[in-house]
């Protein structure tokens, strides 16, 4: 292949609207039930006229799909499931021309157990050295080397024919790298420069935090500092390394950071190092003005000392969609809440959902927009046999997993599959077909509606920084440049303050030109 222009980092990540796809859901060209490249590249219009400034791909590598993809076995083949390298370089070529940017998804901590180096380790290879072996504990060496649990749930350590035990923190089909090896090391890099001369504009890190464990594998003791393999101070050699590859192409990456501590969160946000880190505490927040509030101040506080930008999210593939979540009695984030049959109340929580739309697109910063999100869609129930996430099973039955945010989107309301493609490989659930996009394009009142005014009129806001206004118990209102953001979260309406236009409004105000409850508006000073 010809060698392309690389990116150019302008600047535009600080304040972007990026669109997440999660390919094997997004659309299907080729009519087997799975998404793909060729279905993405049908829809590029689309994203076109939402407005979004880039497109974040979850990964869509060759992959056994053991954990949605993030099984890699292959970081330079596309899964054939999705398309090929040419139809993935045709689609970075072809979004650019449409103005949107492409971030590609790399997953350091581990890849799949049938990547050729670990296919290598377990036939005894050097590559044994790539990952973390040890022999286990017990007369016999039939206990785990240490007490460390997955992600997923059980041990975090799986035996081998030979007696050996080797480490994955999430699926054991996910063997964790041996990042203290100067290999695992210059392969990432290559990695990088591979996607970065195909046109990539940025990488998202998928476990940003976890990649260096303590050589000698200790017992986990709650509060041991430093930690075991959370937020090791050797991580941050490896991101400086990463950023000055990315400085060559002006490319940005965006790390999946989840850190309690907001100055260890900062560190990963120094200008050597990560451009932008997912902001969760927003999207863990419930519908309450006060706690969203202190996020968003807090969140604002801590990129502050390094001058990075924030990122808002309400929503990704591994959390309940906002409709569903926002919707029940309790909408504090706590995966309990994902529970077979947890009441929902739709209509409380798309109403809220719109308002939470108008908030996060009005803050400075980078706003992510998980796809469907956009139509307002809620979580799906899947029925127990077509559960394929294995939080499922690791679970022992009692965690549903995340396939209910995974269902394919419906684009097509008198289509088969909603327009999908063929037969989904998640099923859609009945009357999915409301939510479809080419019903709500035509609808000036749907969520598809609102997000496409609100993306188009989010320059109002310009770059500046946010300004509290006064306000009742209950409501957020701040200014930025020549708009004002207003959201009601109490429980009646309140009047609006002094305006000169009303530039948008996530539902109708009443009758005496108030904002009524679990609504937003934003206004022209």
């Amino acid at each position: 292949m010809g060698q392309p222009t690389p990116a150019t980092d302008d600047g535009w990540w600080r304040s972007a609207v990026i669109y997440q796809v999660y390919v094997r859901s997004f659309a299907d060209g080729d009519g087997d039930g799975t998404g793909d490249l060729a279905g993405v590249r049908t829809r590029l219009p689309y994203l076109a006229e939402l407005g979004v400034d880039a497109v974040w791909f979850n990964p869509w590598y060759r992959s056994p799909m053991k954990d949605g993809g993030y099984d890699v076995a292959d970081y330079r083949v596309i899964d054939p499931a999705f398309g090929t390298l040419a139809e993935a370089e045709k689609l970075i070529a072809e979004a650019r021309e449409l103005g949107i940017r492409t971030i590609v998804d790399i997953v350091p901590n581990h890849v799949s157990d049938q990547h050729p180096w670990f296919r290598a380790a377990l036939a005894g290879g050097p590559e044994r050295e790539l990952f973390h072996f040890r022999p286990g504990r017990g007369d016999h060496g039939e206990l785990p080397p240490n007490d460390w649990t997955s992600e997923f749930g059980g041990p975090a350590w799986t035996r081998i024919p030979d007696g050996d035990w080797y480490l994955h923190l999430f699926a054991p089909e996910q063997p964790d790298l041996n990042w203290a090896h100067p290999a695992v090391r210059q392969e990432h890099e290559d990695i990088l420069r591979f996607w970065f001369d195909r046109g990539v504009a940025g990488v998202r890190i998928d476990s940003a935090a976890l990649l260096a464990k303590d050589p000698g594998l200790p017992d986990f003791t709650e509060g041991r500092d430093p930690h075991p393999y959370v937020d090791r101070d050797e991580l941050h050699d490896v991101y400086r390394a990463w950023r000055a590859v990315a400085d060559e192409y002006g490319a940005v990456f965006v790390g999946e950071v989840w850190l309690p501590d907001t100055e260890r969160f900062a560190r990963y946000l120094r200008p050597d190092e990560l451009h932008t880190a997912f902001n969760f505490s927003f999207m863990t927040c419930p519908w309450d003005a006060a706690r969203l509030r202190r996020s968003i101040d807090d969140t604002l506080a801590e990129h502050a000392p390094v001058g990075a930008p924030a990122t808002w999210v309400l929503c990704n593939h591994d959390v309940t969609r906002t409709v569903t979540r926002y919707g029940r009695a309790d909408t504090g984030f706590d995966f309990a809440t994902k529970a077979f049959g947890t009441p929902t109340d739709l209509a409380l929580g798309t109403r809220r959902a719109r308002a939470a739309a108008l908030l996060s697109l009005a803050l400075p910063g980078a706003v992510y927009v998980y796809q469907g999100e956009e139509l307002g869609l809620p979580e799906a129930d899947i029925p127990l046999d077509r559960i394929e996430d294995p939080m499922h099973a690791r679970s022992g039955g009692t965690d549903p997993g995340r396939d209910g945010c995974r269902v394919p989107l419906p684009w097509a309301a008198d289509e088969p599959h909603a327009g999908f493609g063929g037969e989904p490989w998640l099923p859609q659930p009945d009357g999915w077909a409301v939510y479809a996009a080419d019903r709500q394009a035509e609808d000036p009142g749907s969520v598809l509606s609102l997000y496409r005014a609100a993306v188009r009129l989010r320059p109002e806001f310009g770059d500046g920084p946010l300004t509290w206004l006064p306000a009742p118990d209950g409501v957020l209102a701040f200014a930025r440049a020549g708009a004002l953001c207003v959201v009601n979260l109490a429980g009646t309406p309140v009047g609006l303050p002094a305006h000169s236009a009303l530039l948008l409004a996530s539902g109708p105000l009443d009758a005496a030109g108030r904002l009524p409850a679990d609504t937003a508006v934003w206004l022209r000073s």
